[in-house]
């Protein structure tokens, strides 16, 4: 019997194609938010369609979800019905969620040896809110810290030093009154914004933090909202607006709060550096960068998200999620992603190629990036997150529009917050 026969013409056909072909490209789905202004979509897919060419074995389909929010919300829904997402960006914030939830694959589970060195290079405050458990839970991305924008131009016009911004609370204070115009009872220029919108936790944290307040603890189980320093802060962002009235009284909307400042609205603002590209593109003037104004103490909170592994997929997925990440976070790309966006290149390597070294070069003022990073502290984050989170943002808006006081608001989200964390402790 000749083997035609044995195996009939088609089968053997088929037979040979299948020998013939290539392996079937493994597929995954990235999920990512955009959280700040700026061609962010735009930016991802070029980087995905380079990484196809390297790698034309790994077909990633890249899926904006929203702002972080909405992709967690995504994600998990994704996942609880059976098709999770293979790759996310999360919020750093939601790391105890993802833990809550049992949604995501520690890193110890599919790297190597070989894959550690990658691993050791991310810059330590970045890691300090992925290490959880004994666990390394992702590893930072659009990773960020909060800083001052300022406009040097109006800064020359208030008789300010354009070069400087102020150091401290007194100082921010003295200089928003002298860059607030107003006339007739309409204010046409504000010294200063600080968003109390969406995500209006990590701005406070950017007051929370200089007043020497620790939100939280390290295990996500315990906060501390109504401590003297926590007080103090919340205090502060009342007083911008309700007492030297450099700051527009309400809520200060976080998505539109950059287009007030590039558009000459305000002279200062509080912003993430996933914002910088934008801003000095769109702005017609000099724009400064400043580390957050002290008040005890200098510092300010880390920000953005980090590239995780949902569970739910293959093993073949999972390895091709890691060669993904290793790709997308390696030093070169965060360099030229850190210089696209302004977001915070979270490897040292990153900082020490000739790409970044141009970059820094041009721009010195993004060296302030590193030195906002040295006193950094983690954004505030804890078990039950979204709903302990919303009991501070509650408290946040009922100040800000004059609905209580400092005080009493941060002592009834203490409350809440410790009767939603009982549980995990």
């Amino acid at each position: 019997m000749s083997i035609l026969t044995k195996f009939g013409g088609a089968s053997l056909f088929a037979l040979a194609v299948a020998m013939a072909s290539p392996a079937a490209a493994v597929n995954l789905k990235f999920y990512y938010p955009v959280a700040v202004t700026g061609p962010l979509t735009k930016i991802i897919s070029e980087m995905v369609d380079e990484f196809h060419k390297e790698y034309p074995d790994i077909n990633v389909e890249p899926v904006f979800a929203g702002n972080y929010a909405d992709t967690l919300t995504k994600s998990l829904t994704a996942a609880r019905g059976g098709q999770p997402p293979q790759v996310v960006v999360a919020a750093a914030s939601d790391t105890f969620t993802l833990i809550d939830e049992d949604a995501v694959v520690p890193l110890e589970d599919v790297i190597t040896d070989a894959d550690k060195p990658w691993l050791d290079g991310f810059m330590a405050p970045f890691m300090s809110n992925i290490k959880i458990d004994g666990k390394t839970w992702g590893v930072p991305f659009q990773r960020s810290v909060q800083v001052l924008l300022y406009n040097k131009d109006k800064f020359k016009e208030a008789g300010l030093n354009p070069d400087q911004g102020p150091a401290n609370w007194d100082e921010l204070v003295e200089a928003a009154k002298k860059l607030t115009v107003s006339e007739n009872g309409t204010t046409s220029q504000w010294g200063v914004l600080i968003p109390s919108g969406y995500t209006a936790r990590w701005y406070f944290n950017g007051l929370s933090i200089p007043a020497g307040a620790d939100l939280t603890n390290d295990a996500g189980t315990e906060v501390n909202l109504a401590s003297p320093e926590s007080i103090s802060a919340m205090q502060f962002l009342a007083d911008l607006s309700q007492k030297y009235n450099v700051m527009p009284k309400g809520i200060i909307n976080t998505g539109t709060a950059p287009d007030e400042f590039i558009n000459g609205r305000a002279a200062m603002l509080y912003a993430s550096t996933g914002n910088i590209a934008n801003v000095r593109e769109q702005a017609k003037f000099a724009l400064g960068v400043g580390l957050i104004p002290a008040g005890k103490q200098p510092g300010g909170p880390t920000g953005g998200g980090n590239m995780v592994i949902f569970k739910g997929g293959t093993a073949e997925q999972e390895q091709a999620s890691l060669t993904f990440i290793k790709w997308m976070t390696s030093a070169e790309r965060s360099a030229q992603w850190s210089i696209d966006t302004g977001y915070v290149a979270g490897r040292q390597d990153a900082w020490e190629t000739p790409t970044m070294k141009a970059y820094i070069e041009k721009y010195p003022e993004m060296l302030v990036t590193l030195h906002q990073l040295e006193n950094a502290k983690p954004e505030f984050g804890t078990h039950n997150g979204a709903r302990v989170t919303k009991a501070l943002e509650d408290a946040i808006a009922q100040v800000v529009t004059g609905q209580s006081d400092a005080r009493t608001a941060l002592e009834a989200a203490q409350k809440t917050a410790e009767g939603l964390l009982r549980e995990y402790k």
